[in-house]
């Protein structure tokens, strides 16, 4: 049976060594390990920043929704001037008029004013009972929902930045590439022109030399690619520099051993999230069943109103008018036309939705953990296996150097093993980035990517 090895560094393969990072770990510093990248990434992504805003909005929410149980004062006043005082109509027998007629008349004053105090309480109600519940969820809900956006960040981060120190690598293997090229374009030339070789010896090697100088302009320009990709995940300022304190250092020497296919879900934080939403939907379906139960509240006001002819509301003299109540409501349903009934089935068919979609993640993570893991070895065995083609593709180039330069080999086996190793370098330094985007997949497969 394997042994599970979980690799908080990159174990086989690549691991890192770090520079500067005393400089690295300022805010202002523009050098980064790879650690402090992502530490900065989770300062100043938006992404995760809006993530853990979430959060704080979540906690607003939930104080809003407790405040609905508090106490509701209210304070009003209200100024009337009437324009045109209302008009009634009154019957005219009351006057000695003929029966069926009707005397309008004014009733009321000019100028009215009312102010006062009211107040409420919510004494019970299912539904906020609740949607307190439901509030303290969301939080948490919000809270895995950074957890996952830091998972996501790390991963982009750490693959942006393997990029860019693989491609540094691929131009220093171009460079050393490029000198030995020179000088054998500048030896063959200087042959030539001693009538030792053809024309067309030292042709072949100015062609392979600029193919060469053309190459490595395109992986400068791509490591500024990289830089920049970089830079947009740590939520950094792409017009500012920006230097990689870290260096790759590779090694092959020992098998991986990841797992035996088994993960703890839990870890994970999209599994987190289901079970977080599985919760909200078996809230909801108590929420609606509680539906049936009363709504209690109680309430009361005091006011004070005036009626004037004159607008002398302040005046001292005059008096203003108490008014006070005090009362309950009690609100309940008779029947709603079958409408909760139905409600609360639909809610029950999203647990049970939710309980599908918890088992599909289950099956799922347990196949993308394999495959992560199958990867891994598989990027592993090539990055080896493209090692040794490397040293042996340099081999061949070093031998048929010399019998070239002792005069018993040919220019074309030159530059035929040239072109071999140039491709065993690109292939090699392709299956070291495979190995550690492989490696990443495989941590935050398995929920271990982060803490």
């Amino acid at each position: 049976m394997r042994k599970k090895v979980i690799f908080p560094l990159l174990f086989i393969g690549v691991g890192m060594t770090s520079v500067n990072a005393q400089d690295a770990g300022n805010q202002n510093s523009t050098s980064f390990t790879l650690q402090q990248a992502i530490d900065y990434s989770l300062k100043n992504s938006p992404n995760y920043l809006n993530a853990e805003y979430d959060v704080q909005n979540a906690n607003y929410k939930r104080k809003e929704l407790l405040g609905v149980g508090l106490p509701q004062i209210n304070g009003s006043v209200d100024l009337k001037d009437y324009l045109e005082i209302p008009t009634s109509l009154l019957p005219a027998e009351f006057f000695g008029g003929p029966a069926g007629t009707f005397i309008p008349v004014k009733f009321g004053t000019k100028y009215n004013a009312t102010a006062g105090l009211s107040a409420s309480q919510l004494i019970f109600s299912s539904d906020y009972i609740v949607g307190l519940k439901a509030a303290k969820e969301l939080i948490a809900l919000s809270k895995i929902n950074v957890y996952r956006s830091k998972t996501e960040l790390a991963a982009s981060v750490s693959k942006a930045y393997y990029n860019v120190l693989v491609n540094r690598e691929r131009v220093k293997l171009l460079d050393a590439n490029l000198e030995r090229l020179k000088k054998a374009y500048d030896d063959t030339k200087a042959f030539n022109q001693q009538g030792l070789v053809e024309q067309i010896d030292a042709e072949r090697l100015e062609v392979q030399y600029n193919n060469l100088v053309t190459e490595k302009e395109k992986t400068v320009r791509l490591i500024g690619l990289s830089e920049n990709m970089l830079k947009f995940q740590m939520g950094y300022k792409v017009s500012d520099p920006i230097t990689l304190s870290d260096s790759l250092k590779v090694s092959t020497d020992e098998q991986p051993t990841l797992g035996n296919g088994k993960i703890d879900i839990s870890n994970r934080p999209d599994y987190q999230l289901l079970q977080i939403q599985q919760k909200l939907y078996h809230t909801d379906v108590k929420r609606h069943r509680l539906g049936y139960l009363p709504t209690l509240g109680v309430y009361g006001s005091y006011q004070y109103n005036a009626q004037r002819q004159q607008f002398d509301f302040f005046d001292k003299d005059k008096n203003w008018f108490k008014v006070a109540v005090i009362g309950g409501t009690l609100n309940f349903s008779l029947f709603d036309g079958l409408q909760r009934h139905n409600r609360i089935q639909q809610a029950k068919i999203a647990v049970l939705k939710g309980e599908s979609q918890i088992k599909n993640l289950e099956l799922a993570a347990e196949l993308e953990t394999k495959i992560a893991e199958i990867s891994y070895e598989n990027a592993f065995v090539s990055l080896s296996t493209q090692k040794r083609n490397m040293e042996l593709a340099q081999h061949v180039f070093d031998v048929a150097q010399k019998k070239y330069e002792q005069g018993v080999g040919s220019n074309l086996e030159v530059t035929t093993a040239q072109s071999s190793l140039k491709e065993a370098q690109t292939n090699y330094y392709n299956s070291v980035y495979d190995m550690l985007v492989a490696k990443i997949d495989y941590q935050k497969a398995i929920g271990t990517l982060t803490k």
